[in-house]
């Protein structure tokens, strides 16, 4: 049995019966992805990547720049159709999420600059947007962001962290059942990207949706997650679970060696791409 074939393997341990998972009140759903392939032309960037991830999970997936792993998030999006493989959620193969149960959050904010902050988190109802509820919803939402007094200002008032947080309350609007962050948080000065991190760890906490994110700060990964996905070379190299308690302290002993191991793979995967 090769390393490959171990590396899939070792993604379906956690197969827990997610019928379950409305007992414990995750609003979430499971993914489940088996042999996913997707080349662009004659170039391969994803060769079969096999995930369970479980209802209510919070992963991360890192890599190197070009490794799929924006690929993989337009798959899941319906953005995109894979070559080869197939995914779905829940329990059944084939079972598809409708559009308002699957939200992503840009590494921009994309507001529009002729809205106001309550309309711009109004636009994640979609269809339901103007409903008798949907303000007293989209207040709520906005609440929860600390944006609340807020709302009747302009995009081009308000600072970059908060432009993410109108960002996330609009994700967020529609109670989503699977939440993708597309590196959201990227282009946040330090402080205000650690005080955005801890905003989204309350929010999933509170809402219990699936989320996934990419990202490159592997520090962040190992803050935010559960488990830590790594991508080379179009498959799962690194399946890492966290298990620490939250919330999370940035530097510690134990945040640190995680940090230390995912890294440490990083750089062998490079060095030995580089000496291929």
């Amino acid at each position: 049995m090769n390393a490959r074939t171990l590396r899939s393997l070792e993604n379906f341990v956690d197969l827990a019966p997610d019928r379950m998972a409305a007992d414990r009140g995750f609003n979430g759903v499971a993914i489940t992805a088996r042999g996913l392939q997707k080349s662009f032309g004659p170039s391969p960037v994803l060769r079969g990547i096999d995930i369970h991830i479980r209802a209510g999970q919070f992963v991360a997936v890192v890599g190197r720049s070009g490794c799929g792993k924006s690929t993989l998030l337009r798959l899941l999006l319906g953005l995109d159709r894979p070559d080869h493989g197939q995914f779905w959620f829940g329990d059944d193969p084939g079972t598809k999420l409708g559009q308002e149960a699957l939200r992503i959050m840009f590494q921009e904010p994309r507001l529009l600059p002729w809205a106001t902050v309550l309309a711009n988190v109004e636009v994640g109802l979609g269809r339901d947007r103007g409903g008798a509820d949907a303000q007293a919803r989209t207040l709520a939402t906005l609440r929860e962001v600390g944006l609340e007094e807020r709302r009747d200002d302009w995009p081009s008032g308000l600072s970059g962290g908060q432009k993410q947080r109108v960002a996330l309350a609009r994700a967020l609007v529609a109670r989503p059942r699977v939440l993708v962050f597309d590196e959201p948080l990227g282009a946040l000065d330090a402080l205000t990207r650690i005080s955005m991190q801890r905003l989204v760890e309350q929010v999933w906490l509170r809402e219990k949706f699936t989320a996934i994110m990419v990202t490159h700060d592997v520090a962040e990964a190992v803050t935010l997650a559960d488990r830590v996905l790594m991508i080379e070379d179009g498959v799962i190299a690194l399946d890492l679970r966290v298990d620490l308690p939250r919330p999370r302290q940035r530097g510690s002993m134990e945040v640190a060696a995680l940090e230390g191991r995912i890294l440490r793979e990083l750089f062998r995967n490079s060095r030995a791409g580089e000496d291929a």
